[in-house]
């Protein structure tokens, strides 16, 4: 495209905007801070731009490993401004604040959506929103095919952070496994940062050698944690996307990420000329395994007939509500009573994101 050709076609697009329809082509920018191969997180957002492919009136751009640091502002300065994006997805917690808010603010005619964080109406810009999705259950169900396939009911978690998204996965797999096998522990391990494979296989390692026959994970990928479970001849449940592939022995299920299903629900509410300012676009968007947020992973041939029954069945309870995963009473790993008997809280309860304890049957800390 011409210069001249290119500054008209953005002038359209901007008039567009300003009058409130929607552009056509409507192009929407996507950032990720790692490869979009890297069988994790970030290829797990990249799949769900490929969904977009199936409406002809989006032009979806990205760019992959870019760094959180003031690289993310120029990323998306670029897609706003040389190819004309209305609507940017920073799918990276560190692309948030300052670098997304501060780009918002000088564009206020393009609306961003980012992938987790908080929205504060009297402190940043009206052309932001969040989204994000609650995989707890899917977790719960991996963890049901783990205590159903363990021998030695010996479970390990290789885990990035102790934060409450984090804790929350541990937690529901956990409860998950010993929901079906009672006699089941889980030994996490934190790494402490979201990508670093020495340690991950280190850790993986010396569970294998301590008799741990799953192993599953909460980083950035756990595709290293799935292949030294192959190698070591152990089972693996993956996470964000489908590992299967690492592992075609030993890999179970997994608790994988459908974001394509968030796009392109934005893409058809943009197309209409919704938006965030005018709040007909809500300002947090989120789901659960009912709403196709999130997804098990196909199962391995590991997986035997009777645990497949038993994890479907659960999994039509858990969309029907009538299988709540925090239902009391819910104890953690030092005996405290964390939820009542006879009480219950939903996965989108805001009290969940405050989790900083690891339930009952979990081996570990999260502090120190």
């Amino acid at each position: 495209m011409s210069t001249l050709s290119r500054r008209a076609w953005l002038g359209g697009a901007g008039a567009a905007l300003a009058s409130g329809a929607a552009p056509d082509p409507l192009v929407l920018g996507f950032l990720y801070n790692g490869p979009k191969n890297d069988l994790g997180y970030n290829q797990a957002h990249a799949e769900g731009k490929q969904t977009l492919r199936q409406y002809p009136w989006v032009i979806a751009r990205d760019e992959a490993s870019v760094p959180e640091t003031v690289a993310a502002e120029e990323s998306m300065r670029n897609m706003i401004h040389q190819d004309g994006a209305s609507a940017v997805f920073a799918t990276s917690y560190g692309f948030y604040d300052p670098f997304a808010i501060n780009v918002a603010r000088r564009n206020p005619r393009v609306q961003f959506f980012h992938c987790g964080g908080s929205w504060l109406a009297d402190k940043h810009p009206k052309n932001i929103g969040i989204y994000f999705g609650f995989i707890d259950e899917v977790e719960y169900l991996s963890g049901m095919v783990a205590g159903l396939t363990t021998r030695t009911n010996k479970v390990g978690f290789v885990a990035a952070k102790p934060i409450p998204q984090v804790l929350r996965n541990v937690n529901s797999f956990t409860m998950g496994a010993r929901s079906v096998n009672p006699k089941v522990t889980t030994q996490v391990v934190f790494t402490g940062d979201w990508v670093l494979p020495v340690r991950e296989a280190e850790a993986s390692s010396s569970l294998a050698d301590q008799g741990f026959d799953v192993l599953t994970a909460h980083t950035g990928s756990p595709r290293v944690i799935v292949q030294m479970a192959e190698r070591r001849g152990i089972f693996a449940n993956g996470y964000q996307f489908n590992q299967s592939s690492m592992a075609p022995h030993g890999f179970l299920t997994g608790a994988e990420w459908h974001w394509g299903t968030v796009y392109c629900r934005y893409a058809e509410m943009l197309r209409e000329g919704k938006s965030l300012t005018a709040g007909t676009i809500p300002r947090r968007l989120t789901g659960t395994l009912k709403d196709a947020f999130c997804r098990l992973s196909p199962f391995g041939p590991g997986v035997n007939e009777r645990t497949r029954q038993a994890v479907a069945a659960a999994s039509a309870k858990i969309v029907d509500g009538s299988l709540p995963i925090y239902r009391g009473p819910v104890r953690d790993n030092t005996g405290r009573v964390r939820i009542a008997a006879g009480a219950t809280l939903n996965v989108t309860d805001t009290e969940l994101d405050k989790m900083d304890w690891l339930v009952e049957g979990v081996i570990g800390r999260t502090r120190g």
